[in-house]
């Protein structure tokens, strides 16, 4: 999944975000209805960056009539932590990143943390 989990361009990141909030599915006529809804863009150019996106591995693709529904192969919350785990792993001192994260981490947040922590303390379920 490592190799998968990466910062998406910008038009990539808008069409993984239409993706994401339709339930990780969708048609290039879908997500061009959904993108015209803020600015111009042909259709072309949604169909190329889809294409693209499944080119690398992060939508999977199945024929529906003449078209392709296309499906995020991660959630985004699974994309979201694979990041995560990327910026934590990807330099020497994993220890400040963490600490820099967390020390920037609202009251709330860090009570979801600690809620999280203690949840996969008592059992394997994550």
């Amino acid at each position: 999944m490592g190799s998968r989990v990466r910062v998406f361009g910008d038009l990539e990141t808008l069409v993984m975000d239409r993706l994401w909030t339709a339930g990780g599915s969708g048609t290039v006529r879908e997500v061009l209805e959904t993108l015209q809804r803020d600015r111009a863009i042909a259709y072309t150019t949604v169909l190329s960056t889809m294409d693209n996106l499944h080119r690398k591995g992060h939508l999977t693709r199945e024929r529906e009539g003449k078209a392709y529904r296309y499906r995020t192969a991660l959630t985004h919350a699974e994309h979201t932590a694979g990041l995560m785990r990327h910026a934590l792993t990807a330099g020497p001192d994993s220890e400040a990143v963490l600490a820099h994260f967390v020390g920037e981490m609202s009251a709330d947040d860090l009570d979801r943390l600690q809620q999280v922590l203690a949840r996969r303390a008592s059992g394997p379920d994550r």
